[in-house]
Formats: C-alpha cells, sequence, structure tokens
C-alpha cells in the first residue's frame, strides 16, 4: 500500500524532511498507510519511523517532531483512496428508488466506515473483515453509526440481499466490548421486521450495554421507481402506532436498565398515527436528529424559544415559503404564532407535493426545484420565496433534480432567501425588517365562574 502525496504544506515537518508532491508514503513504525485515517493516526506522534518512496527509490527517517498537528502531507481525496462502495441490494434501498436523469453522484452508494466516523453516514459492515474492526478499535474511532435493521441474522441477510449480512452481526458485540460506541439505525418494512421481530432485535441490542448510545427506527422510504423491486406496503395509522408502542416500551426499559432512553422512533411514525410529538426530555440529547428523531420537537421549541426573546422589528414584511407536506403543519403554525406576535410580518406556507419522487416521500429535503415550480407559478404573494436549506446541496446553490436556485427564482419571478433549518435562527431569519413592532402577549386566561 502507498498514499501519493499531492501536496505538502509550507513550513510544515513533512517538507522539512524534503517530502514533495509525487512521493508516496508507505509506512510510519512498520504500519502500512491505506488512507488518510492511517496517515493522521500514525503520525500524530511526537517520534515515528517514516518509511516513502521519493524519486522512485525508498527512504526512511525517524522524525523527531516538536509540536502536534498534522504532519503537512495532503491527497487528491480527503481519505487518500476512493469511497467503499456499497456491497448490498437492500430490499429497501432509496437510491434504488431513484427517478433516471438526476446528478450520477446522487446514484453512488457509499459504505464506508471512514465516512461514518468523519461525517455520520451508517454502514452496514458487510464490506468490512476483522482487520476493519480491529483498527477501529486500535484508533478507538467512536462512535461509530451502524445501519443494523433487524438483529436474525438469516432476516438481515435477506433484507441486504448479502450473505454477510448475518455473519457482520457479530461486529457489532466485537465493538461494543472494545470500547466503540454505536448508533443504530433500523429501517422498518412493514410485515418484514417489525412486530416480534422489531422487538427481538431491541433486545438484542439492548442487550450489548451502555455502548449502545441509541436505536431510532424510521419508516421505508416508497417513491413511484419501484419497479421490479420487492414489494413495500407504506405504514398506515395502525401500524405506525404499534411500532411507536414497541418503541417506547424499549425505550422504558432502557431507562430502567441503564437510566437513558436509548430508543427512539422517528418523528413520522407519529405523524402517521396521529399522536402528539413528545417532549424534548423525551429526546434527551437528540442522539439520532439526522434519522428525523426530535427534529420536530427541536424546531417547534427553539422557533417558540426565539420569539419568547424581545425583538426590536423594523417595517413590514411578507414571505411565502416552501416545505414538505410532512413539516407543513408545523411551519403553518409556527408562522401563525410569528404572525400573531408580530402581526406586520406575514408568512404564508406552501406546501409542496412530492411529484418528483411520487410514493409516501413527504420530507421537505426531497423537494425538487420543478415541483416548487409547477405548484407555486401564479400563488405567491410577496415577492420573496424563502426556501429551507434543507432542500439544497450543502453548498447551498443547487435542488435535487439539478435546478439552481437562480433558475429557482428567474422561473417564479422573485428574490428566494434561503431559511436555515434550525428553528431559532428561522425564526431570527424571518424577524429582520423596519418599524418597531410590538410583540403581543398572549391573552391571560379568564378565571372560571360558578354557576
Amino acid at each position: 500500500m502507498a498514499m501519493k502525496i499531492e501536496a505538502v504544506a509550507p513550513g510544515s515537518d513533512a517538507q522539512a524532511l524534503g517530502l514533495a508532491p509525487g512521493d508516496e508514503l508507505l509506512a510510519v513504525d512498520g504500519n502500512a498507510l491505506r488512507d488518510a485515517l492511517d496517515y493522521q493516526f500514525y503520525t500524530d506522534s511526537p517520534s515515528f519511523h517514516l518509511s516513502a518512496r521519493v524519486g522512485g527509490a525508498l527512504r526512511e527517517w525517524d522524525v523527531a517532531r516538536s509540536a502536534g498537528g498534522d504532519f503537512g502531507c495532503s491527497f487528491a481525496t480527503y481519505l487518500g483512496d476512493k469511497k467503499h462502495c456499497c456491497a448490498n441490494r437492500c430490499i429497501f434501498c432509496f437510491i434504488d428508488q431513484l427517478p433516471p436523469g438526476m446528478r450520477e453522484s446522487l446514484y453512488f452508494k457509499d459504505d464506508d466506515e471512514r465516512l461514518s466516523f468523519l461525517f455520520g453516514n451508517y454502514i452496514t459492515m458487510t464490506n468490512m473483515h476483522q482487520r476493519e474492526i480491529d483498527r477501529i478499535i486500535k484508533m478507538h474511532i467512536s462512535p461509530v453509526n451502524v445501519s443494523v435493521h433487524t438483529t436474525n441474522p438469516a432476516l438481515r441477510s435477506m433484507m441486504l440481499a448479502n450473505r454477510r449480512g448475518g455473519e457482520t452481526l457479530a461486529y457489532l458485540k466485537r465493538l461494543a466490548e472494545g470500547g466503540i460506541a454505536l448508533n443504530c439505525q433500523l429501517v422498518l418494512c412493514r410485515g418484514v421486521n417489525d412486530g416480534d421481530e422489531l422487538r427481538r432485535t431491541l433486545a438484542d441490542l439492548l442487550a450489548l450495554g451502555p455502548m449502545v448510545e441509541s436505536i431510532a427506527a424510521v419508516p421505508c422510504g416508497v417513491t413511484g421507481y419501484r419497479q421490479g423491486l420487492y414489494p413495500q406496503t407504506p405504514y398506515d395509522a395502525a401500524s405506525s402506532a404499534e411500532v411507536i408502542d414497541i418503541m417506547e416500551a424499549a425505550g422504558d426499559e432502557a431507562v430502567a436498565r441503564y437510566g437513558r432512553r436509548i430508543v427512539y422512533p422517528s418523528d413520522e411514525w407519529y405523524l402517521c398515527a396521529g399522536r402528539p410529538i413528545p417532549p424534548a426530555d423525551f429526546y434527551e440529547d437528540y442522539a439520532q436528529l439526522e434519522n428525523g428523531v426530535g427534529m420536530w420537537r427541536l424546531y417547534e421549541d427553539s422557533f417558540l424559544a426565539e420569539l419568547a426573546r424581545p425583538h426590536a422589528v423594523y417595517g413590514e414584511k411578507k414571505l411565502d415559503v416552501v416545505t414538505g407536506t410532512m413539516a407543513a403543519p408545523l411551519i403553518s403554525a409556527m408562522m401563525d404564532e410569528l404572525h400573531r406576535q408580530y402581526p406586520m410580518i406575514t408568512v404564508k406556507v406552501h406546501p409542496i407535493q412530492n411529484r418528483f419522487f411520487g410514493g409516501n416521500v413527504g420530507v421537505a429535503g426531497l423537494v425538487t426545484a420543478r415541483d416548487i415550480i409547477d405548484q407555486c407559478a401564479g400563488k405567491l404573494e410577496s415577492g420573496v420565496l424563502g426556501v429551507p436549506e434543507v432542500m439544497l446541496r450543502s453548498e447551498r446553490d443547487m435542488f435535487l433534480d439539478s435546478v439552481t436556485v437562480e433558475q429557482l427564482a428567474q422561473a417564479l419571478g422573485v428574490r428566494v432567501e434561503i431559511l436555515p433549518a434550525d428553528g431559532g435562527k428561522e425564526a431570527r431569519a424571518l424577524l429582520r425588517s423596519g418599524l418597531h413592532i410590538t410583540r403581543r402577549k398572549k391573552p391571560a386566561p379568564q378565571p372560571e365562574t360558578e354557576v
């Protein structure tokens, strides 16, 4: 194995040794360098023995470093090599349900333990072997986010369409015993891994001990592009309620055993079942917010907390905003409360039906510009359209259907304002404007009169 250097930082220890672009790092203290994790871990030491290939010749140094920090080399990719590709054909895979014609990068399925550590990606572990598990423990790469889905080995192999699906479940115990914290994700498919199978999975995971920091369940997403794929029946109110009951019972058991809830249903279960979202203390430290676990509660609480603070608002402001159908009731309620407290601020909410993906897709993060254009043309009243940042890629410039923010603005004849995903930050953004407005207080409750 070798890591080819692309650049060397000026003034760094690597430059002092004479390393240059094109040279290859081979090993540190006899440990072969395969990627950026190896490089960072083994060079983060006051002294080490380095082997490299310089100009085609092998060279070795005993390196003594006076300061910590990066050794000074960078590589063609942030991982130092290519991302690891998924080896599964999961019966619920969302990428398999994407419509044709999207950006090529959206069709790539990664399953890379390094991305789990660096960016919080979830991995199935089916393309890993004991050496990768040993490295995670040796480097204490923690936490690791794992897509478990079920602890029934035969069922997991079937769901992942990978014979290693069952055998790699043993890695969970090995990681927990090695002191690696685990966040576990369960994608539930109706009639497949819910019910008694879900009870078994939760019991097995909780038995691994406190190194399992969180377990969250989300329903399988179903788009309109499932031709030829495993048949999936979307959850309804009754089946969603059953999942909630099982998850909450396991969470109660975790509280009794470990003093923490650990087990969380995602918000979508409560919305589908027509049940209220739990209070903030249910979610503790919001361990799986990226999976939609507690997102509704955190947004609402932070939005209202910001409104409770004094604000000097200047001028009249009107705004149109878009959101997904799932979040529309929450966003509408918050905009109504904003208007009640600050009457000169009026926000019209436009729920966008996801026709691009179809199926049961209702989250704001999967809304496309084409659906916004089709459903908002001629209906916008303010000349300004608020777009949640979750609808855009990380550069905040393009939607999933490759339409840019500028193209959306031109198509609708409006100015686009990108709104933060955080409720408190969004409230502050909406409160920016003109003449001072005094916030209206809620009316005091009237005393009851006896009859």
